[in-house]
């Protein structure tokens, strides 16, 4: 049996009410209801879910204008998509303005041509049909997920290009794509909004970008930031929240998971996988600036490096011109990558990385002896240290006091410089785009192979895939690298 529209006729007038409905009661596919005003239309309204409303402007209690802005408060809520035709005696241009404004649909004056009234009603019941089919058809495109993609924590540079390329290889193999759009954060709630379609192919995109929450995943390719993330979700190293995660892909249904970004994620989708059945395929891109995945280059990390590098260079002209010394906070947790690449590409003088060991004496006698000098310092150095005894100075102002704590005057003028996040924000070069491009790739194949728990991994050049129990979040330096950055106390 066909299902019937149902229109509740809102109006203080007794008589009016009547006229309205039998006008109306031609049309077997409308089911009518009535309220006196306002108030009562909200009694109704929240029992009865009507898909029309025809609404008097002038009523007692709450009158037209109340009743509309009650249902459009919020535009994401069900009451925002009922239709709604204002009627006035008013004829003025004003008011017919004003109950735009407010979130009407329709005006119509008194006396109302009974042709006319059926005819707008016509159009509601099209609109209210348009509106029902779009969300029966996104309640069914996301009541089961094939292949969801995750990204949680920063913003290195390929986070977009790697989403976009992997969408692109998984549609070529007949998988549909899905994505988080708060991360993990969004597996824990589960919600309708805390996911989106991803689609590559332009004609599908037009086929399906009438449904809310398809996005073109095509415009990713070469975009800077990241379209799905979220500041890092630091309440996911819970038990509770972890296994509300697994139960969210549990009653999806998700065929495979996709996890992009640095050793936190990591972390956060081995720990899911512990909760999840091994039917659930399961893979790791590394996307990070400071490369904290060992054994692989990362998405993000050459174009750092590069941003990094040109950073320093500045510091390093501006230093020479005005005979000073910087101390630079840049990128680096617990690897310090960033900070040891970024220097050796500048040629700055001195690279003090997290787990770096010094004589603070040392490198004051040593910036004596220059004219100018620039120091890197990653922004983990002595990170537990500063936080127990309750330090909120940055690496670079920490390091800076402990020269200052030698008792040896420094005899240059010292500028600390807090570490920058434009660089998280810096367009990926071709060198991560192309990463990006064959690591999405073999993560497609990966899956079309029926493995999982897997890495892609690129080193010196060649491709390999590391399996999740191999993979280290430490990528260590080469001690010859350690060497090369150190210019100002070692001959």
């Amino acid at each position: 049996m066909k299902e019937k529209y149902r229109v509740l006729i809102v109006d203080d007038d007794e008589s009016t009410r009547r006229l309205f409905s039998r006008i109306l009661k031609a049309n077997s596919d409308l089911q009518l209801k009535e309220a006196a005003d306002g108030a009562e239309a909200i009694g109704i309204i929240e029992e009865w879910g009507p898909d029309i409303i025809l609404s008097d402007l002038v009523m007692p209690n709450t009158d037209g204008l109340e009743l509309c802005r009650y249902l459009k408060r919020d535009p994401d809520s069900v009451l925002a998509d009922i239709y709604v035709i204002m009627i006035s005696a008013r004829e003025g241009k004003e008011d017919k303005i004003q109950c735009m404004r407010e979130g009407a649909d329709d005006y119509l004056t008194k006396p109302v041509d009974p042709d006319e009234l059926r005819a707008r009603v016509k159009v509601g019941q099209r609109i209210t049909a348009h509106i029902k089919k779009t969300e029966f058809e996104k309640r069914r495109m996301f009541e089961t997920i094939d292949v969801l993609l995750i990204q949680d924590g920063g913003c290195a540079p390929g986070y977009n290009p790697v989403t976009a390329f992997i969408t692109y290889h998984l549609e070529k193999i007949g998988r549909e794509v899905y994505g988080t759009t708060e991360g993990f954060k969004s597996l824990v709630s589960g919600g309708e909004d805390d996911f989106l379609r991803l689609v590559y192919d332009p004609e599908l995109y037009r086929r399906l970008d009438h449904i809310p929450g398809v996005f073109h995943a095509a415009s990713l390719s070469e975009s800077r930031g990241a379209q799905l993330r979220s500041e890092r979700y630091r309440d996911f190293i819970k038990k509770d929240k972890q296994k509300k995660a697994a139960e969210t892909i549990k009653r999806k249904k998700v065929k495979a998971l996709i996890a992009i970004g640095g050793d936190g994620t990591f972390r956060g989708l081995k720990a899911l996988c512990e909760l999840l059945p091994t039917s659930v395929q399961a893979f790791f891109v590394p996307v990070t600036i400071d490369s904290d995945i060992a054994g692989t280059e990362c998405i993000g990390q050459h174009t750092g490096i590069e941003i990094g590098s040109e950073k320093i260079r500045c510091y390093m002209a501006d230093a020479r011109t005005h005979k000073r010394t910087y101390i630079v906070e840049m990128m680096g947790a617990s690897s310090g990558f960033h900070a040891l690449h970024s220097c050796l590409g500048a040629r700055a003088h001195l690279a003090v990385l997290p787990n770096t060991e010094l004589d603070p004496r040392q490198v004051v006698e040593a910036l004596n002896r220059r004219s100018e000098c620039v120091i890197v310092v990653a922004e983990g150095y002595k990170r537990e240290e500063r936080k127990a005894k309750g330090d909120e100075e940055n690496a670079a102002q920490y390091l800076f006091k402990e020269l200052l704590d030698t008792g040896v005057e420094i005899e240059r003028k010292v500028v600390c410089e807090a570490f920058s996040r434009d660089v998280r924000g810096a367009a990926p070069n071709n060198q991560d785009i192309t990463l990006a491009q064959r690591m999405a790739y073999n993560v497609a194949s990966y899956l079309k192979a029926g493995t999982s728990r897997l890495m892609p991994a690129v080193r010196s050049g060649r491709e390999h895939a590391i399996p999740f129990n191999e993979i280290e979040t430490d990528n260590m330096k080469e001690e010859d690298l350690l060497v090369l950055s150190n210019r100002l106390t070692k001959p």
